[in-house]
C-alpha cells in the first residue's frame, strides 16, 4: 500500500481523530503565529547590489533614511521666483509644514539653490519625522497644510510630492483595489463550485479545506519569518496559490470517490481507491509545486524568497490536508455530502441521490468526448495544429523586453500625484527621483574626503549625468555623508539608467574612488531598479534549470517512463512560452491592450517572467499529474494505449475544467486592477491556465501520446534500478459486476 493510500485509510478509520488533529494544527499554528509575530522583509536590505550596501552602511551607523518630501512652488507667465510675492508664498509654505509638527530639516530653496533653470519654479525640501516605512500614515496633516496654501494662492502652483505623500495617495487609491481582489477570490471559487457540484456541502468542502490550510499556513509563516522575513505580497500570493491547489486537490479526491461509489463500490472501498489513486496524484503534484516554488529561493531577493517560502508552506499543508482530513470528512459525511442541493441544477443527479444516496455515476465529459474524437483519429494533424498555434503564440516572447515600470507606466496620468511628479520633473529633471550616494569614510571631515565629495558634485554636473543642484548632507558623528544627485534623464528611464551608469563607472572612480578605504554605493529608485533587473535576469538560468530538472526527475520516478517525463516538461514549457508570448504581444506591443484596459507600457515588468514560470510550472503540473496518472492506471488495467488515453482524458476532463475555470476567474480579477504590473500578472496567469487546461491537456497531450503509442511507457534498462514510486493499479478492487448504469457526472457541467 502506498503512502497516500495508507494515510487515507487511517483517516477514514479514525475520522474523528483526523479531523480533530487538523483543527488542532490550525488552532496551534494560528496562536503560535500570533504570539511570535511576523517579521517583514526590509526592502532595501533585501535588494541586491549597491542598494543593499547603502542600506547596510546606514543601518550599521544607526541612521534611518527619512521619508523625503518636496513642495513645488511654480509661477505662471512672467512670475519669477525672485519676486517678493513669490518669496512670500515660499515662506508661507515653509511655515505651514513646520506648523504641523510632523516634519524636520525644512530648507529654503534660496539657500539650497533649488531654483529651476527658467527661474519660475522652486522646491521646498523637508523630511518626515519618524520611521520612513510608516510616514505615509502621518503625512495627511502636511498635505492638508500645503493644499491650504494652494487654495489661498491660485495664481501659483503649490503641490507636494515625496516618499510619504506618494505612498499615502497610492495606498488610498489602490489599497482597497487589492483587498477587493483578495476578498472576491473565495466567494467566486465557491460560486463556481456550486455550479459544478450543484450541492452546497460538496462545494464547501474544497473551499473550507483551502481556507483552513491558508489560515494554518499564515501562523507557520509568522514563525518562519523570524528566519526568512515575509511581506504582504507574499501573503497575497500564498492566498492565491493556496486557494488554487487546495481546491484542485479536493476536486481530484472528491471526483474519484464519487466515481467509485457510483460504480458500485461501498463507501469504504471507494475511499481506499480514491486514496490510492487521486491521493497519490495529489502527493506527486504537491511535491512538484513545492519544488517549483523553491526555485524562487535562488533569486536571493527578499520578496521572492518570502513568496517562495510562503507558497511552499501553504501547498505542503493543503497537500497533507487533502490526503488526511478530506477522507475523514467524506467518511463522516457519507451521503450528506450531497446536502444543500441548488434548485434547477443537476435534477437527474438529485433523483438518483434521493433513490439510494448514491452519487451520480461518472461518465466521460460530453464536450471533451466530442473534441477528443477527431484528435485521436487524426493525432498528427492535431499535434501540428495545436503545437503550431502555441508556437505562434510564443514567438513574440523572443523579443520580450523587461523593465521596472516607472510610476507613469504603472499608474497612468490620471492621479494628481502623477501629475505633480511630472510637473516637478519638467522643472527639475530628475528632482523627484534623485540618485543617492552614501559616502562612508574613516573621517568624513578629512580634507581629502571633502575634496573628493566636492569633486564628485562638480563632475556629476559637468559629465552630463545631472543638471544639479547636487546637494550634500553630512553626518559627522557617524562619518557618513549623503550626496543627492538629480538625474538628467528624469522620467526617461533609459536615459536615467545611463546617468547612473555614468556616475558609477566614470564619475565615482575619478573622485570618491581615489580616497583609500572610502565606500560610496550609489542607490535610489533608478539605481535599485537597475540592480533588481540585473539580479532577476541573472537568476533565470539557475531557477529554470532547478525547476525543470527536479520536475523531470520526479515525473520519471513517479511514472517509470522516460517518455512521460520528457513530454511532461516539454508541454509545460510550451504552455509557459505561450503565456510569455501573450504578455509580450499585449503589454509590450499593445496588441489588444485596450481589451484588457491596459495602456502602452512598452515592456513586461521585470519580475513577472520568472514569477510566472515558477507559478505556472507548478500549477500546470497539477493537471498533468492527475490526467497522466489516470491514463497510466487504465493502461495498467489492460486497456490499449489509445483506449487508456481516451478513458483518462474524458474521465478527468470535468474536474480539470472545473478547477481551471476557478483559477482563470480568480486570476482574471487581478487583470482588472489599475496597476499595470498586477494587470500583467492577472492576464498572464489567466491565459496560461486557460491554454494549459484546454489546448495542452485536451488536445496536444492526447495527440502526442497517441502518436507515441506504447513508447509512452519506455524506460531504458539501465534506469530500472531507479527507485520505484509507482503503485500497482491492477491490484485495485474491481467494481461489482452489476454496476449501475452511468448518468451524467456533476462536474460534467464544465
Amino acid at each position: 500500500m502506498g503512502v497516500a493510500a495508507a494515510m487515507g485509510a487511517w483517516s477514514a478509520r479514525h475520522r474523528w481523530a483526523a479531523v480533530g488533529a487538523w483543527l488542532l494544527l490550525v488552532v496551534v499554528a494560528v496562536f503560535a503565529g500570533q504570539a511570535a509575530g511576523r517579521v517583514d522583509v526590509d526592502e532595501d536590505r533585501s535588494m541586491p547590489g549597491e542598494v543593499n550596501q547603502a542600506a547596510t552602511i546606514n543601518d550599521d551607523a544607526g541612521l534611518k533614511a527619512p521619508a523625503g518630501e518636496m513642495v513645488l512652488v511654480q509661477g505662471k507667465g512672467s512670475v519669477k521666483a525672485t519676486d517678493p510675492a513669490f518669496r512670500s508664498v515660499v515662506g508661507e509654505v515653509m511655515d505651514a509644514v513646520k506648523g504641523t509638527g510632523k516634519v524636520t530639516a525644512v530648507t529654503s530653496p534660496y539657500d539650497t539653490k533649488a531654483i529651476s533653470a527658467d527661474g519660475r519654479s522652486v522646491l521646498v525640501r523637508f523630511d518626515m519625522l519618524g520611521d520612513e516605512k510608516t510616514a505615509g500614515d502621518r503625512v495627511a496633516p502636511v498635505m492638508d497644510a500645503v493644499e491650504k496654501v494652494q487654495a489661498e494662492h491660485k495664481d501659483l502652483r503649490v503641490e507636494e510630492f515625496g516618499d510619504a505623500s506618494a505612498e499615502k495617495v497610492l495606498d488610498d487609491a489602490f489599497g482597497s483595489d487589492f483587498k477587493t481582489a483578495e476578498y472576491s477570490a473565495v466567494p467566486l471559487a465557491l460560486g463556481i463550485l456550486l455550479i459544478a457540484f450543484g450541492a452546497l456541502v460538496a462545494a464547501l468542502l474544497p473551499v473550507v479545506l483551502a481556507m483552513t490550510a491558508f489560515v494554518a499556513a499564515g501562523g507557520v509563516v509568522a514563525l518562519v519569518s523570524h528566519s526568512v522575513p515575509m511581506s504582504d505580497t507574499a501573503n497575497s500570493v500564498m492566498l492565491l496559490v493556496g486557494l488554487a491547489v487546495g481546491v484542485d486537490y479536493c476536486l481530484f479526491y472528491l471526483r474519484r470517490e464519487r466515481e467509485e461509489r457510483a460504480a458500485g463500490h461501498d463507501r469504504e472501498t471507494a475511499l481506499k481507491i480514491a486514496a490510492a489513486t487521486s491521493g497519490r496524484a495529489v502527493l506527486i503534484s504537491g511535491i512538484t509545486v513545492i519544488v517549483a516554488m523553491a526555485g524562487m529561493l535562488f533569486t536571493g531577493i527578499g520578496d521572492f524568497k518570502a513568496m517562495g517560502v510562503a507558497t511552499m508552506i501553504v501547498v505542503a499543508i493543503a497537500m497533507v490536508g487533502s490526503v488526511t482530513v478530506l477522507p475523514a470528512l467524506l467518511s463522516l459525511l457519507g451521503h450528506r455530502v450531497e446536502k444543500g442541493r441548488i434548485p434547477f441544477l443537476n435534477r437527474r443527479a438529485r433523483r438518483e441521490g434521493a433513490a439510494g444516496h448514491r452519487p451520480a455515476a461518472p461518465s466521460s465529459s460530453r464536450v471533451w468526448r466530442t473534441v477528443l474524437g477527431p484528435v485521436l483519429r487524426h493525432p498528427k494533424a492535431a499535434t501540428v495544429i495545436a503545437g503550431g498555434a502555441l508556437i505562434a503564440l510564443a514567438l513574440p516572447a523572443f523579443g520580450m523586453k523587461t523593465a521596472n515600470l516607472s510610476m507613469q507606466q504603472e499608474l497612468g496620468d490620471g492621479l494628481p500625484v502623477i501629475q505633480t511628479y511630472e510637473h516637478i520633473n519638467a522643472a527639475f529633471p530628475g528632482g523627484p527621483d534623485p540618485a543617492h550616494v552614501v559616502v562612508k569614510a574613516a573621517d568624513i571631515d578629512a580634507p581629502a574626503v571633502e575634496k573628493a565629495i566636492a569633486g564628485f558634485q562638480a563632475e556629476a554636473v559637468s559629465s552630463g549625468a545631472s543638471k544639479g543642484p547636487v546637494t550634500v548632507t553630512v553626518h559627522s558623528a557617524q562619518n557618513i555623508a549623503r550626496i543627492d544627485v538629480p538625474l538628467e534623464g528624469g522620467a526617461d528611464r533609459a536615459k536615467a539608467e545611463a546617468d547612473v551608469k555614468l556616475l558609477r563607472e566614470h564619475v565615482r572612480p575619478g573622485t570618491l574612488g581615489k580616497v583609500a578605504g572610502l565606500q560610496a554605493p550609489i542607490t535610489g529608485e533608478t539605481a535599485g531598479s537597475m540592480d533588481f533587473t540585473h539580479k532577476i535576469t541573472s537568476s533565470v538560468p539557475p531557477v529554470f534549470a532547478f525547476v525543470t530538472v527536479f520536475a523531470f526527475l520526479l515525473m520519471l520516478l513517479s511514472f517509470r517512463s522516460l517518455t512521460i517525463a520528457v513530454t511532461s516538461i516539454a508541454l509545460n514549457l510550451l504552455s509557459v512560452g505561450a503565456a510569455y508570448g501573450i504578455l509580450t504581444a499585449v503589454f509590450q506591443h499593445g496588441w489588444g491592450a485596450s481589451l484588457v484596459g491596459a495602456h502602452g507600457t512598452g515592456a513586461v515588468v521585470a519580475w513577472l517572467p520568472l514569477f510566472l514560470f515558477v507559478i505556472l510550472f507548478g500549477l500546470s503540473m497539477d493537471y498533468h499529474v492527475f490526467v497522466v496518472s489516470r491514463i497510466r492506471e487504465a493502461r495498467m488495467r489492460g486497456l490499449s494505449t489509445k483506449g487508456a488515453i481516451e478513458h483518462g482524458i474524458t474521465t478527468t476532463a470535468g474536474v480539470v475544467t472545473s478547477a481551471a475555470v476557478i483559477m482563470v476567474a480568480v486570476f482574471a480579477i487581478f487583470g482588472t486592477l489599475s496597476m499595470q504590473s498586477m494587470k500583467q500578472m492577472g492576464v498572464g496567469l489567466a491565459f496560461a491556465v486557460l491554454i494549459d487546461a484546454t489546448v495542452i491537456r485536451g488536445v496536444l497531450l492526447p495527440a502526442v501520446m497517441t502518436l507515441l503509442g506504447d513508447r509512452n511507457w519506455y524506460l531504458p534498462r539501465w534506469m530500472h534500478r531507479l527507485p520505484d514510486l509507482t503503485h500497482d493499479e491492477s491490484a485495485l478492487p474491481q467494481p461489482p459486476a452489476a454496476a449501475p448504469a452511468p448518468v451524467p457526472q456533476l462536474t460534467d457541467r464544465f
